[in-house]
């Protein structure tokens, strides 16, 4: 019912957008200097812009800096699933690169969310991203995909790029890579990943609770089903697939910082009205990925709130993979390193860190923690902090490990 609201809504403002994006463009267009003129521009800018995508957009990056040449980028997609492509970065030479796969959260926006952290890897590592599908376009044929679907994908992926590569957690899977990780361990799997990179992820959320982890644990896991989960609409190919909505997703998040959100299109009005295009362009920039959203699969959703967020079973040891337990002891070889920010509101410091007394087998050596001071979470994967303090960190470590 709430999907099919939401829809309706959406679709009775799809005119009112489109009709804003004309006067926009026409006010523009009239006299860029008439204040009037721009002003009712900005403002039928920001109508125009008050919806979301359910496409991933795309990822842009056509070429990257390399010795202070332009080397072109490609994308090529490596392994292809109905829930997600391993996407490829290809470039001149990259196959003397190390190989690191970036595993993308699937906590309601695109693996684009993470494009400036791709973009700062690229020119020394040969760089895979989990590309996860948007559930609402995956057919109910497809199956199920639950937390045992998503290791199984990320052993695959890993698998793909072969031995000796490199693993990237990104928030919400960090949890659940440290579990396929073991479990490669325990299997000797021979494309067990050199290192691990886990950055601003709930391992353990019992640790400095945030307003996201109170929520997950405010209610039984039966309210979570009863609210928050719906059937896909008949429109679309995953029809009666039962979801997670990704404009839910993003409500929760935003209403977290409503304000922030508030402030931010007030100040896109007046960099409009005052010509100041590059900070418009910015927020524009960012409130186009931000508003870009995917529904997530009930069956991962549900799985995630009750086993990451409520019962805690990794820090507790009980956590199990295809009705195995499993143990990050196993874990001996691949080395670790976990990335918190000081100002992280989402992924508390102290949540990521945990994964180090997990991981009882490894030596001393094979472990690094790196708090980076003065960043929120996204901070830590994205902006002047990751590229120039975070990153060296990341990138020594795979050096180190290669």
């Amino acid at each position: 019912m709430l999907y099919s609201m939401y829809q309706a809504q959406s679709d009775l403002m799809a005119p009112w957008r489109a009709w804003a994006d004309l006067t926009n463009t026409a006010f523009r267009g009239l006299c860029s200097e008439n204040v009037l003129f721009r002003s009712i521009a900005a403002g039928a800018e920001l109508l125009s812009r008050a919806g979301l995508i359910h496409q991933r957009p795309p990822f842009g990056i056509e070429s990257v800096q390399i010795g202070g040449e332009d080397v072109a980028v490609t994308e090529e997609a490596a392994m292809t699933t109905p829930f997600g492509t391993l996407l490829h970065f290809r470039k001149a030479h990259s196959a003397a690169l190390p190989r690191v796969l970036l595993v993308a959260p699937m906590a309601g926006h695109f693996a684009t969310l993470l494009r400036h952290t791709v973009l700062t890897l690229l020119p020394e590592h040969d760089v895979y991203i989990t590309d996860w599908a948007n559930a609402r376009d995956v057919p109910r044929e497809a199956g199920r995909f639950g937390l045992d679907e998503y290791i199984d994908h990320t052993i695959a992926f890993l698998e793909h790029l072969g031995p000796g590569a490199h693993v990237i957690g990104v928030c919400q899977p960090c949890a659940v890579l440290l579990a396929a990780v073991a479990v490669m361990a325990e299997t000797n799997n021979p494309a067990a990943p050199a290192s691990m990179t886990l950055m601003a992820g709930p391992i353990d959320t019992r640790i400095n609770p945030t307003g996201v982890n109170k929520l997950a644990t405010s209610n039984p896991l039966e309210w979570f089903e009863r609210n928050l989960i719906d059937a896909v609409p008949a429109r679309y190919p995953g029809a009666n697939r039962r979801v997670y909505p990704g404009f839910m997703q993003l409500s929760a998040f935003m209403s977290m910082n409503m304000e922030r959100h508030v402030r931010a299109h007030r100040d896109l009005f007046h960099h409009i009205v005052k010509g100041d295009d590059a900070k418009a362009e910015a927020t524009r920039d960012f409130y186009d990925e931000y508003f870009a959203v995917l529904d997530l699969p009930a069956e991962f959703y549900l799985e995630t709130v009750e086993r990451i967020f409520q019962q805690h079973h990794l820090p507790r040891g009980i956590f199990k993979y295809r009705g195995n337990a499993i143990d990050p002891a196993a874990i001996r070889k691949t080395a670790l390193l976990t990335v918190e920010g000081e100002k992280d509101d989402i992924c508390a410091v102290g949540q990521t860190v945990a994964a180090h007394d997990l991981c009882t087998s490894l030596k001393p050596f094979r472990k690094r923690q790196h708090m980076q001071p003065g960043v929120g979470h996204y901070g830590v994967f994205s902006g002047t902090r990751w590229q120039r303090e975070i990153y060296p960190v990341v990138q020594r470590v795979i050096t180190e490990n290669s």
